[in-house]
């Protein structure tokens, strides 16, 4: 009786230490969020994590309507496509070398590519800047696009690999006895039941990209190339004054991409996460 009990206990701290986990990793996204509602009144004289005394909208009209953040909106969602169809015709076909093809090398070329993981991606920032200053690729998509492609590669590759190195053999000969070559054999058997993988690879570098600071302040100098991240800058006016409301309202705008597609794709990612953990 006294062990059921000690239980019972463990199970509510257990739970009350979950909810505490919750509210903190909750409470500044809400924060935010009541805060893009707020009036200049509302911000002067009302407590930080105080409610809005009403829901105003100005913010979000001056974020949409009075600041480039379609644009840089547009530049985050072709840079952000570009790097995810580029990751995956990349990964995908070296996956399937790697687990199906037999050759010498494949454990050995598994990791060469995951060593591109202990890599820090600053540790090429300078180079690339020069070499990009050469080639004339500064203020392009493509210099976003590239580097993020090649730093992802490591990580897809290897859930991709998790996967793929448990389909059953016999399933790839009986359709190279029907006549199958090695691209249809990957692009209409082993590409389409890696689909919970795919998801995974796309909304876990979706985030990354979409987030992205550090390359796209470096690379992208131009007003108009700018990405989301760096576009919040915007609202910074006159001696350092920003307009905060604006910028709440804009940073609401900026995370529900990411909370939309990973609400709907949540499921997939969960089990494209657990793909080749255990062998059926």
């Amino acid at each position: 009786m006294q062990r059921l009990t000690t239980s019972k206990w463990l199970r509510i701290l257990f739970y009350i230490f979950l909810i505490v986990v919750l509210v903190i990793q909750t409470y500044p996204m809400f924060w935010v969020l009541m805060s893009s509602f707020k009036t200049k009144d509302d911000m002067a004289f009302l407590e930080a994590y105080s409610m809005p005394s009403s829901l105003y909208l100005g913010n979000y009209i001056t974020a949409l309507f009075e600041s480039n953040l379609i644009r840089y909106f547009l530049n985050s969602v072709i840079v952000a496509v570009g790097t995810l169809v580029g990751i995956v015709i990349l990964s995908a076909p070296a996956a399937y070398a790697i687990s199906k093809i037999q050759f010498k090398q494949n454990e050995r070329l598994l990791s060469f590519f995951l060593l591109g993981m202990m890599i820090p991606i600053f540790a090429c920032l300078i180079p690339m800047f020069q070499i990009y200053n050469a080639v004339g690729l500064r203020n392009t998509y493509l210099s976003l696009i590239l580097p993020q492609i090649g730093f992802s590669l490591p990580m897809a590759i290897y859930l991709y690999t998790g996967f793929m190195k448990f389909v059953p053999n016999s399933l790839l000969e009986a359709a190279t006895i029907d006549g199958a070559n090695s691209f249809q054999i990957f692009s209409k058997i082993m590409f389409p039941m890696a689909k919970n993988s795919t998801i995974t690879i796309i909304i876990y570098n979706f985030v990354n990209i979409w987030n992205e600071f550090t390359y796209a302040n470096t690379f992208m100098t131009k007003g108009i190339m700018k990405t989301l991240p760096v576009g919040l800058n915007d609202f910074v006016g006159e001696m350092g004054r920003r307009d905060w409301g604006g910028t709440f309202a804009a940073i609401v705008l900026a995370i529900l991409p990411t909370l939309i597609i990973y609400f709907f794709l949540n499921k997939n990612v969960m089990e494209g996460m657990a793909a080749g953990a255990i062998k059926d």
